[in-house]
Formats: structure tokens, sequence, C-alpha cells
């Protein structure tokens, strides 16, 4: 039986992020330090160790039929590769920043500069989009000290905490893109590798839902059930169960982690009490 192949990044973060969410979804690894290829145990597939910046070419010629990668690398080295699935995690934002000292506060600013990244295609892209002319350094590796060694007047790097452009005195004028951790796909990618990343595919969902959900166990007086009913979406409609307590019933449902201070608030508001919150591990809808 053929294995799907999958390429992650071989430090880093992103790494420890990948690692996770395979484990997550039942996935067993043998990997030892410093491998660069590695198989799982309870599942048909083959974990390949490799720089970010590689994995795009990696995925065109069909060594590795899927990966996990920064969306931001995608869209400077791989904007054919199509992505089936967002994961959420390793968020970070490509951003313009300057000297503290700079005059400098907008792109415009930067007509004529000198800007160091390690993101040269995505950098010419937005300065044609905004009609800037400048000078580019690439650089791969420490970008953010080209503006204190005077090579350059302004660098454009991945931001995530921002504590890197706090400590070399930078501070952003400019954001080009929001990124996130994705799973791409190899479009030479066979038709029996493809069932095995449907498999896969389901399994990532149901993390996903799971993460950004929330189980919520409430009670509620029956003379106001309807109002509290209607205040939770569910996955398809709440459950509701008698209790022992005459006029009262316990309700069950879940709720979107993005909505749920204000449900929560709503149904406090509507006489709802003993409300339960509970963390979901995985959800299949």
């Amino acid at each position: 039986m053929s294995k799907l192949k999958i390429a992650i990044q071989k430090s880093g973060r992103l790494n420890e992020e990948s690692m996770r969410i395979l484990k997550n979804i039942g996935i067993s690894i043998d990997n030892g330090k410093d491998q660069l290829k590695a198989s799982a145990r309870n599942f048909p597939l083959e974990v390949f160790y490799l720089r970010n910046g590689d994995i795009p070419q990696y995925l065109r010629d069909g060594v590795v039929d899927i990966a996990i990668i920064g969306e931001n690398v995608l869209i400077e080295k791989g904007q054919d590769l199509p992505i089936v699935e967002r994961l959420g995690f390793s968020k970070c934002k490509v951003s313009i920043a300057v000297p503290k000292s700079s005059k400098s506060k907008s792109l415009q600013d930067l007509e004529g500069k000198r800007i160091a990244t390690s993101y040269p295609n995505t950098v010419n892209h937005f300065l044609k989009l905004n009609k800037v002319s400048a000078d580019l350094h690439v650089i791969n590796g420490s970008v953010e000290i080209a503006p204190n060694i005077g090579l350059a007047d302004a660098i454009c790097d991945i931001v995530s905490s921002g504590s890197t452009l706090f400590k070399n005195g930078l501070k952003e004028i400019e954001t080009l893109l929001k990124s996130e951790a994705v799973l791409a796909v190899s479009p030479k990618i066979s038709n029996e590798s493809k069932t095995l990343l449907d498999t896969l595919q389901f399994r990532i969902q149901a993390v996903l839902k799971g993460q950004n959900s929330k189980y919520v166990l409430l009670n509620a007086p029956n003379a106001k059930l309807n109002t509290i009913i209607s205040l939770l979406p569910g996955m398809k409609s709440p459950t509701v169960l008698p209790l022992a307590k005459e006029g009262w019933s316990s309700v069950h449902s879940v709720i979107n982690g993005n909505e749920f201070w204000a449900v929560i608030d709503a149904l406090k508001a509507a006489g709802a009490q003993g409300i339960l919150v509970c963390p979901i591990e995985k959800m299949v809808v």
C-alpha cells in the first residue's frame, strides 16, 4: 500500500504545532532527533522534514503529496499550489518596518529608499500595486539588523509578537498580508493519495471544529426555555432534558468560540443558571 507523503518544516514553532495537530488526529510518528524522514505507526503516512522555503518546489515536483506550510511562504514561492485547509495556527503577518527614529510613516515615504527582505516577490508585487519604487536587498536570515548596519532604510519580514522589532528599535508602518499555517497539495498527487488525504482532512476538520467550539450545559426555567433555546445555535438544535426540580430543564448545546462571551451574556440575562462550559477535543458533524 502506498503512503501519503507530507512535508513539515524541519524545526521551529511551525514544526512543533504541525506535529501537535498530527498527534491530535491520532497519528503516531516515530521520529528521532535530526531525522529527515519518518513513518507513522498507525496510518499510511510518511513525514519529510524540510526547510520551509524548499517545500513549495517539493510539492510542485511531486516529491511530497501535501505540506503544512506558512501561507506567507506559498504567497512568496508557490502561488500556483492549491490550499485545501486553513489550519488556524502559526499566525503572523508580513510587514514593513523602519527605525523608530525614521521620518517614514507610510509606504509612500519609502519611494527611492532601500528595503531589506527575505520576501522579494511579495514586496515587489505590493510595491507595484501601490506604485512605489524602491531598491530591494534580498537577505536570508536576520533581516531586522539591516537598518542598524546601514544596509537598508526599512525591512519587510514576518511579525508574530513584535518583540523582535522592538528589540531592534523598529516600528511597523505597513502590513502586506496576514498569514497562518495551511495544508497545501501537490498538483501531481495520485488518486490513491487523494483518498488518504480525504481521510486525513476529515480528522483535521474534526479537531479544528472542536478547538473552535465549547460545550455548554445550563439550567433553565421552563417559562423562559424558548427564549434561551433561541440563543443557542447548537449543531442542529440544543438538547433539552427535564430536571428533578419541577419547572426546570437542563439544556445542552455547542457554542462557536468566536461568539462565546456574547452568547453567555445573553443566556445569563435571559434567566439561565448553573452555566457549565467544557472544552471539546474533537467534533464530527
